[in-house]
């Protein structure tokens, strides 16, 4: 017998992807980045705050106000943040993807070396939240 979960309120997007990104990042002048990572932000307080207690700043309050203040530093704390709190649910979840804030600094951050490393990253960001959404959609 399979177990019943209780169904969300709502689905959550698991359409995101790196090409999506780069193209209506482009048309929209860096608008729709932000408002993807803004979604993000406040989609893992949905699934995972009841589990983990945790809150994460959403991503244009960090963006606007707290990246500028800080000197950027700010931009490096969100995304290792995000990235563990996605890795962390996708092992909570039991959803078989290896996800966390290493993938930021190995990918992002060291990546940028070869200049194909933040693409890899975005890639990997984009999916280990489809995944985790999807996740969400099916069992709540």
């Amino acid at each position: 017998m399979q177990p019943v979960y209780p169904v969300p309120q709502f689905q959550l997007s698991t359409r995101r992807g790196l090409l999506k990104m780069i193209i209506f990042g482009i048309l929209t002048f860096g608008i729709y980045p932000i408002v993807i990572y803004s979604k993000i932000s406040s989609e893992i307080d949905i699934i995972a705050s009841r589990y983990d207690g945790k809150r994460t700043m959403h991503f244009c309050l960090m963006y606007f106000i707290f990246s500028w203040l800080t000197l950027g530093i700010a931009y490096f704390v969100w995304y290792h943040r995000i990235s563990n709190r996605i890795g962390n649910e996708l092992k909570r979840r039991g959803v078989p993807y290896n996800f966390g804030a290493s993938d930021f600094w190995l990918w992002n951050i060291l990546g940028s070396l070869i200049l194909i490393g933040p693409f890899v990253y975005v890639y990997k960001f984009m999916k280990a939240s489809n995944l985790m959404n999807a996740d969400y959609n099916q069992k709540g």
